[in-house]
């Protein structure tokens, strides 16, 4: 048997379907989101760089930290401001 821990803690997952990945980016607005590891900001400018340069909408977020899951209100602002969003992970 094979256990699984959750590293962010949760009592009760919550599991809902995936939603389809759009066929296109044009006509979207992208959001970044730096999750606040180190180095991730070297990878967002320049998919940042990329996704601008092919006239794609970009609006740029941080997480304050990257120990906890993204806080309700940025979550939400992010939900009303974006079709799609990219999360920077490096180190």
């Amino acid at each position: 048997m094979t256990v699984l821990l959750d590293p962010t803690s949760e009592q009760s997952p919550s599991s809902r379907e995936r939603l389809a990945r759009p066929d296109k980016l044009e006509g979207l607005t992208v959001g970044l989101l730096d999750i606040s590891k180190p180095r991730g900001d070297v990878f967002l400018d320049r998919l940042d760089e990329l996704l601008s340069q092919r006239g794609i909408a970009v609006k740029r977020y941080m997480k304050p930290t990257v120990a906890k899951p993204a806080p309700l209100p940025l979550r939400r602002q992010m939900v009303g401001e974006v079709n799609v969003v990219i999360e920077g992970l490096a180190d």
